[in-house]
């Protein structure tokens, strides 16, 4: 007769496997970093092989006997608390889909998406797409083989889409874009009526050392906790965490930009705000990671924009910025600033490109992948697809690969399925700050005077402490009182942008 293990043991024991785990894909997150920071050019061959070898040894840890014994073991047991039944589900779930995958097919993945991102890399330098395409080539047919892998009832994208955003589809993104597409349309044509906002002031010469430390204070203002995280540069600005003690983010400068640099300043350390207060304890656990890549660009589209693109904010942090750039920024008074970093124009890059344009940059994106994982376009044909729609949703000829189709560094990661959450993060990120700005009394008072703390607090209390116990859905449904409700993102930008345009 099998006799059942006490289960604070057996607890323990699921504890001390699932962080051996996160040990070693934290080890895999650090060679991650230092790929896309500082590995030298020569030491690509050996890193994609590092790397494979480690997300194998992940893979196999997680899905060999013991794991599964110790789940099946633990699933069912009534005394279990909340959390911890939590965490068990969900690691079951995980599980179960690894289970899926073949330790091969695991390194294979690896191999080829850390070969891409070089040729990546390598093909922003050349501006030529050609050098990219067949290491996309082979990603894409990958990926496509992983969606059969998973699983889906509907569409192929069905299943990358639900890495990123559980239970996201594309039935139910299609419906989300076509209610915000004509809103947005309108408004955008509403303003290119009016007169034109100035902002030349944003891109006199910056010099770059003056811009790097500026934006490491900028960060410390935030509360990104440096002691627990550090700041570097990259070719695309990134976050990623090792544990809630040591959070990684990178920027890039354009010495005659400024805005390059201050708005992945400030949306990545709206990433690592949320890393750096996921629960400690929790750690290696579903309740210690993030509950969405969703949720987490909604947290990095909060303090990007809901705070960031404020007035209230720049009246506190400008004095600190003219000490950094009294010549370039002296003569322009805060007012005359706060119009110029919201000024609305269709632009080329999606990382530089205004709040409401920005989402016609998802949109292509996300029909662009949608179309090739399901393998009505091909490859080759990605840079005449982009250019098409460029002019189509934002009237603007691409001159080339660098400022097109080779722009983000998604693809060579191999996360298709990623972009359409930058969107969702935006609507789920308005109606969060409108739920806060409830809930805080005076909260445009408090950033006005630099006090970012009851913000902290609100999103500590109602986002951060639960990691991933939670769906989107039911994450900002319990911090906000309803589920996603995308006339908060709308009211938003038409509050805003009528002030500033005057209509």
């Amino acid at each position: 007769m099998k006799i059942s293990r006490p289960t604070k043991k057996c607890y323990r024991e699921y504890q001390d496997q699932m962080r051996k785990i996160a040990d070693v894909k934290n080890a895999l997150a650090v060679l991650q970093w230092d790929q896309e920071t500082y590995l030298p050019a020569k030491g690509a061959g050996f890193r994609g092989q590092q790397m494979a070898t480690l997300s194998e040894l992940a893979h196999r840890i997680f899905t060999e006997r013991k794991t599964g014994r110790l789940l099946d073991e633990l699933a069912g047991r009534e005394d279990l608390d909340e959390k911890e039944k939590r965490n068990i589900a969900l690691t079951l779930e995980d599980y179960t889909k690894q289970k899926k995958y073949t330790a091969a097919f695991v390194r294979l993945l690896s191999q080829t998406t850390s070969d891409s991102f070089h040729a990546w890399v390598q093909a922003r330098k050349e501006n030529s797409f050609s050098v990219f395409e067949e290491h996309l080539r082979k990603l894409v047919d990958l990926k496509r083989r992983e969606t059969d892998i998973l699983g889906y009832s509907l569409h192929p994208y069905d299943a990358l889409l639900n890495e990123f955003e559980k239970g996201c589809t594309v039935s139910m993104l299609d419906k989300t874009f076509d209610s915000v597409r004509g809103p947005l349309k309108n408004l955008l044509d509403r303003i290119v009526s009016k007169k034109q906002v100035d902002d030349s002031f944003l891109l006199q010469h910056f010099p770059r050392q003056a811009q790097w430390d500026f934006g490491l204070s900028l960060i410390r203002d935030l509360g990104f906790d440096t002691q627990a995280g550090r700041q570097d540069i990259s070719e695309h600005p990134f976050t990623t965490s090792f544990n809630t003690r040591d959070v990684r983010i990178t920027t890039r400068i354009e010495e005659n930009d400024f805005g390059s640099m201050t708005w992945s300043c400030i949306h990545e350390a709206g990433h690592a705000l949320y890393e750096q207060g996921l629960p400690e304890s929790e750690y290696g656990l579903p309740a210690g990671e993030y509950a969405s890549l969703g949720i987490h660009e909604s947290q990095s589209r909060l303090w990007e924009n809901s705070v960031g693109r404020s007035l209230a904010f720049w009246k506190f942090e400008y004095p600190r910025l003219l000490q950094y750039f009294p010549g370039q920024l002296g003569p322009v008074p805060v007012e005359q600033f706060y119009q110029g970093i919201n000024k609305v124009e269709p632009s080329l890059i999606r990382t530089q490109s205004d709040e409401l344009t920005y989402h016609f940059h998802v949109m292509i994106r996300y029909e662009l992948e949608k179309s090739l994982i399901q393998g009505s376009l091909d490859v080759h044909d990605i840079p005449a697809y982009w250019n098409e729609h460029y002019k189509k949703y934002l009237g603007l000829t691409v001159p080339d690969d660098r400022s097109g189709c080779l722009q983000d560094v998604h693809w060579s990661h191999g996360s298709f399925g990623y972009f359409p959450t930058y969107s969702l993060g935006s609507f789920f990120a308005a109606q969060l700050f409108a739920a806060a700005g409830q809930a805080i009394p005076n909260l445009g008072k408090a950033l006005g005077e630099g006090n970012l703390e009851p913000l902290h607090n609100w999103l500590r209390q109602r986002v951060y402490q639960y990691g991933r116990m939670f769906t989107s859905e039911e994450l900002v449904q319990k911090a906000s009182g309803e589920v996603l409700n995308v006339g908060y993102f709308m009211q938003y930008l038409l509050d805003k942008y009528q002030k500033i345009y005057q209509f």
